[in-house]
């Protein structure tokens, strides 16, 4: 949790009073409680604010919300949906490849690392941003969801033009409070095998993401990954 003094000077404008909250001294409680108990907690420490050190506030163009990081071993690394180089593709993440190829013409690569999304303005966050290894949501309710509210309000209230993809019915009531009228909020369910066909594929969001930034004098994404 000390990694906070090192965040981005845009996020820490907004974000700073956040650590000296009653919840977040419970949640940093909570997480030496659960090292100390040897329990394996991913991502690994540097890792737990990623999205924000990857992608400043403002710079951020696009927010894709997931839900809590992957618990399986070297999944996670701070980007929703992402997973480093040399981890197989996790089968949302192959749902949203098939929906890029279909919509942009995108070429699958042979990886899940989403850097060069988050590196455009993607801000790839999470609701929940720990997890215990093999224990899916297990650090829900703890005290994150409240930081990455203020996340998500402090891009609301001080970026102008953002795309929301809200992915899922968690998703949408996480971000059932930003202001249509000054962002494009994008819903679908969510990409993951269980919901993808259900309005997932065919949903055409990556594209439209686009034509919503060009609309606002904003450059494109280049959803096309390179290979690593």
């Amino acid at each position: 949790m000390k990694k906070k003094v090192e965040l981005h000077p845009s996020w820490l404008r907004y974000l700073q009073p956040e650590f000296d909250k009653p919840y977040m001294q419970g949640l940093r409680a909570f997480l030496l409680g659960e090292k100390s108990a040897g329990r394996k907690i991913y991502p690994d420490g540097k890792l737990i604010f990623n999205a924000l050190d990857s992608t400043p506030l403002d710079d951020v163009k696009v927010v894709i919300l997931g839900q809590d990081p992957y618990h399986g071993p070297n999944q996670a690394h701070g980007l929703s949906f992402s997973v480093p180089v040399g981890v197989d593709v996790p089968p949302s993440l192959r749902n949203m490849y098939q929906e890029l190829a279909s919509d942009v013409g995108f070429v699958p690569p042979g990886h899940g690392h989403l850097q060069h999304w988050a590196d455009q303005g993607v801000l790839l966050l999470n609701a929940t941003l720990t997890v215990e290894a093999r224990k899916a949501g297990s650090h829900q309710g703890k005290g994150w969801e409240h930081f990455t509210d203020a996340i998500i309000h402090a891009i609301n209230d001080h970026c102008d033009n953002v795309v929301f993809l809200l992915w899922g019915g968690y998703a949408q009531k996480k971000g059932a409070f930003i202001d249509g009228n000054k962002h494009c909020v994008l819903k679908a369910p969510h990409p993951s095998p269980l919901s993808a066909y259900r309005g997932f594929f065919g949903c055409q969001h990556f594209s439209k993401t686009n034509a919503y930034l060009a609309e606002h004098d904003k450059p494109a994404i280049t959803w096309q990954l390179p290979n690593l």
